[in-house]
């Protein structure tokens, strides 16, 4: 499958068609970017680094029920994918306080909480990505209330799943985000799993394993993904 014309460019990935109008080739770039592209980077082999996660945690949700976009990986860089058309809400599950939820409501980092708490935002580089609620997802047409609502119900059942699967490997998932789309009728999972998207946190020492090194000015980003990496590839490798 050849990939032909950029359709989309952005922080981290590039999508470009193939010649089939249903599958597109998802780039992985190791550009990295924080504070809505205030702080940028490039990082060596970050892009193929998570590539490689987020196809061992696509291949793993689609043994367990969950739809994807992902088809198959072409290249260290790219995988195939659906094309969807993205519904611009994240939705991020929280199981532990920490960065933004932390500063907004004051809760000290690291305070586990009752139960995982799901959040949405609007997909907006120009607005910087503001939180929404439900009704305004409805009423701006960006997603129908069952959709919403299969969405959420969505991603608490990948919480889960993540938790286990990370768990199995010593890490601890913090939190994450989650993005979907329409495809042939259905609402499947897009975009990336990756420490950029998720944080991680080693479940012994409590050490950040995530694009949070980045934001922070800790170092050793790529070489953190790395161990994530290694340590997938220890437990789930074929």
């Amino acid at each position: 499958m050849e990939k032909r014309e950029l359709l989309y460019e952005g922080k981290a990935k590039a999508l470009y068609t193939t010649d089939s109008e249903n599958l597109l080739v998802q780039y992985f770039k190791d550009d990295t970017t924080a504070f809505d592209g205030a702080k940028k980077e490039k990082l060596e082999d970050k892009g193929v680094i998570n590539c490689a996660i987020s196809t061992k945690i696509f291949e793993f949700l689609e043994k367990n029920g969950i739809k994807t976009h992902f088809v198959e990986l072409l290249s260290p860089r790219e995988m195939l994918v659906k094309r969807c058309e993205i519904i611009p809400v994240e939705v991020v599950v929280r199981n532990i306080a920490a960065g933004s939820f932390s500063r907004r409501y004051g809760v000290k980092e690291g305070t586990v909480l009752k139960e995982p708490l799901t959040e949405l935002f609007y997909k907006s580089d120009e607005l910087h990505d503001p939180m929404v609620c439900p009704n305004h997802v409805y009423l701006f047409g960006w997603a129908s209330r069952e959709e919403l609502a299969f969405m959420i119900k969505e991603a608490l059942k990948i919480n889960e799943l993540l938790k286990n699967f990370f768990n199995n490997v010593d890490i601890t998932l913090v939190d994450f985000k989650l993005e979907f789309g329409r495809y042939n009728g259905e609402i499947i999972l897009a975009d990336e799993i990756t420490p950029d998207s998720c944080r991680l946190w080693d479940k012994s020492t409590g050490e950040v394993l995530d694009k949070d090194r980045f934001r922070r000015d800790m170092g050793k980003v790529v070489e953190s993904y790395k161990e994530i990496y290694r340590r997938i590839m220890e437990r789930y490798g074929e």
